[in-house]
Parts: C-alpha cells; structure tokens; sequence
C-alpha cells in the first residue's frame, strides 16, 4: 500500500517523521495491507493523505476535525466532510453549506467538493484515515487516532493563530491537545441531522473564524464553492 510509506507533502514528512518511523505506525501499516488483501477501503490509497498534500504544513490557518471517512462507494477522497464532484452530498454537509449560507449569505453550491479550503489553508482530516466499505468505524483503534493526534499536537506547538472548528463530542475530545493560550478554539454541535439543531445551526463559525484571521492581519478563507 504505497501511500502509507508515505507520499506526503514535505513540511508534513519533516515534522511527522517520527510517527512514520514508529513501532505503531509500521503495525498500522501491516494492518492496511491486510486488510486490503480482503476488504475494499475507502478512500483509494493515493488519497488516504490528500488532506496533506493538499494544505501544506506551513499554510495551515483552520482546522476542521471529523470522525471516520465516508464508508459508500465514490464519496471518501481524503478530505473530511468532502466529496468528489459527481457525488451527492451527505447530510451532515448538507447542514454545513446551509449553516454557511445563514452566516455569511453564500450560496448553497451544487457540488460537496471541499478542495477549495483545503487549498487555502483548511486542514480537512478525519481522526481515522481509512475505512472498510460499508462498515463505518471499521479502522478505528488500530494506530489512525495516535497519528492525527499528534498532527492536531504539531500544529498546536510548532504555529500560532489557527483556528480550530471542532464539531460535535468526538472532535471536542481532542480540545486537550490545544494550545488555547495561541489559537482559537470553536466548538458547536455535531451537523449530522440528529445534532445540527443543538447548536450547530447559529454557530457562526465561518465569520468568526475570518474575523480571528484578519485581526491578525492574515487573509480569511474565501468560504464559497
């Protein structure tokens, strides 16, 4: 599974080098290739870094949190949330461009493509990188967690003023691993329908999150699709 040897965008390599030399991560590794000899996992294994590739290390300005990839055929690409053109849009993303257009009065896009941010700085990754087909969680446990946690650990010592969006319990559980003395920590509900009207719809993290990048004279992301 060449993607986990890994291809990643050279700021990442440099300061995650560690965790890709580690006893877990070669076991995480092992356990991929396993189970890739059995199962179909999402997403394709060029994408399971995407989100690095794509928001290099020394742009990251946001970070958005999620749990697990999308488990259905076509819609997992790396990106959490996200979902290639042509695929229709999730709930939970659904609820994310309504909440959008409510507070900065974009309009709803067509497509669920998240690239965008991501190219401007948004670190779009789930806690778990990879997942069976049809079995949501399925990779849970096996060394994904000990990974992102210490990239959300990395940006916390290693910048300063990034804002981090953390949606719903599982995401918030990760607040411990912030520096809130350096970055601006948002949390609001979950936007999965059974949550989203708990407190994510009104949250106003968009506006809030450009108004906390442009006091520190940094640009704010350019939220429309």
């Amino acid at each position: 599974m060449q993607a986990i040897d890994p291809i990643i965008e050279a700021g990442w390599k440099s300061v995650l080098l560690d965790q890709f030399q580690s006893p877990y991560f070669r076991t995480l590794k092992e356990f991929l290739v396993e189970e890739k000899k059995i199962y179909t996992l999402y997403p394709p294994g060029r994408l399971i870094f995407n989100a690095f590739q794509r928001t290099p290390f020394d742009r990251v300005k946001v970070v958005i949190l999620g749990q697990d990839p999308y488990h259905g055929k076509g819609q997992a690409h790396g990106l959490c949330f996200s979902v290639p053109q042509g695929i229709p849009k999730p709930p939970s993303l659904v609820n994310i461009f309504k909440e959008l257009q409510a507070d900065l009065s974009i309009a709803i896009p067509k497509h669920g493509t998240l690239d965008k941010w991501a190219d401007q700085g948004v670190l779009l990754i789930n806690a778990t990188l990879t997942v069976r087909d049809s079995q949501a969680g399925s990779h849970q446990k096996h060394g994904w967690e000990t990974f992102t946690n210490r990239v959300i650990e990395v940006v916390s010592q290693e910048k300063s003023g990034v804002v981090f969006l953390l949606w719903g319990r599982f995401a918030q559980a990760k607040e411990s691993l912030i520096d809130s003395s350096k970055h601006l920590i948002l949390k609001s509900a979950h936007p999965s329908p059974l949550s989203a009207y708990n407190g994510f719809f009104g949250c106003k993290h968009f506006s809030l999150t450009n108004d906390y990048l442009e006091k520190q004279g940094k640009p704010g992301i350019d939220w429309a699709l």
